[in-house]
């Protein structure tokens, strides 16, 4: 398959898929109603991530044709995949305990760690896969809050990781979570007319984390770089969880406190925030290409100066709204 065939097929299967997701959604009422632990106005239907599961399951299957042999970390991608999204989809319909919804998720780590040490012997890199997992699939979920951020990181990451791979299946799976990611997206920005839902967050960042521990396999010493692009919602998530741990809080539940949801209520938009965090993975994207050969030292003093700026942009974005961050948790 050529290369626009490719991005086509991704692109043209997450935007029929999305619609026709809408309509299900409006038919079987799966609707997210506004509240004070939500960040928009209307009621909106979610569940349209199914529509990029499709199309990167479509893909998956493509490339184990394509090589015809089996691999078994394609196979532990695609496993992983279906259990991550399966167990969201059914929490659009019937909401589950957040215990059930992390053990499908561990469940998926092991799976893609068993197939990374399967395809290649490494017990490092296996035990690396089953950490990423669990990490993004859950940081996601967490930033999964306004109209097209989640799902634009994910395409600026993915874009990235694409052109750092330059071939290879990780390569094409890059690039087919980018044009997948673009063919929803016309769907949620720049006013959302469905959401992802969890069956699309937690289906996200799976394939982030099959795409990064791939192209970690290929990078070696380099790897460090390839934290650049992920970088927004890392700082975001990780600060935000752990103020809320330290605050005694039920970290677990939903609320309005990221920085990104505290941007969001000052400006009243939610195109200017994710535009914003666009600009800053853009940058970070350049950066991670820019540095990849760079001295391993060098690299990483750019990686924490970089993720310095950005606890400070975390603190600057959340100060003066400490008082509607308790309203949304009471």
């Amino acid at each position: 398959m050529s290369l626009p065939a490719w991005v086509g097929m991704h692109f043209v299967l997450a935007l029929a898929g999305t619609w026709l997701a809408r309509r299900y959604a409006l038919h079987r009422r799966l609707l997210d109603e506004p509240g004070l632990r939500r960040s928009h106005a209307v009621a909106t239907p979610r569940g349209g991530g199914i529509a990029i599961v499709i199309a990167l399951l479509s893909g998956i299957g493509w490339l184990v044709v394509r090589d015809g042999t089996p691999s078994p970390f394609l196979a532990a991608a695609a496993i992983g995949l279906i259990l991550v999204a399966g167990v969201g989809w059914i929490d659009d319909h019937r909401p589950l305990s957040p215990w059930s919804r992390l053990a499908v998720h561990g469940v998926a780590a092991i799976v893609l760690a068993l197939g990374v040490f399967a395809q290649g012997g490494n017990i490092t890199l296996a035990i690396a896969a089953f950490c990423i997992t669990l990490v993004l699939v859950n940081i996601w979920n967490f930033m999964d809050g306004i109209d097209g951020l989640a799902t634009s990181q994910a395409a600026l990451a993915a874009a990235g990781y694409a052109i750092y791979a330059g071939a290879g299946a990780m390569f094409w799976m890059a690039l087919g979570l980018a044009a997948a990611c673009a063919g929803f997206l016309p769907f949620n920005l720049p006013r959302a007319r469905i959401f992802l839902g969890d069956v699309g967050s937690g289906a996200l960042g799976f394939a982030l984390a099959v795409v990064l521990v791939g192209v970690v396999g290929q990078a070696r010493d380099t790897w460090p770089v390839l934290l650049m692009p992920l970088s927004a919602f890392i700082i975001d998530a990780t600060l935000t969880l752990a103020a809320r741990m330290l605050r005694g809080e039920r970290w677990w539940q939903p609320h309005v406190q990221h920085a990104y949801q505290h941007w969001a209520r000052k400006t009243g938009r939610h195109a200017v925030v994710t535009t914003a965090y666009a600009g800053w993975t853009l940058a970070a994207v350049a950066i991670m290409l820019l540095t990849r050969t760079t001295d391993i030292a060098m690299m990483v003093a750019i990686i924490l100066a970089w993720y310095l700026v950005g606890l400070i942009a975390w603190v600057r974005l959340r100060q003066g709204h400490r008082g509607i961050a308790r309203r949304g948790m009471e």
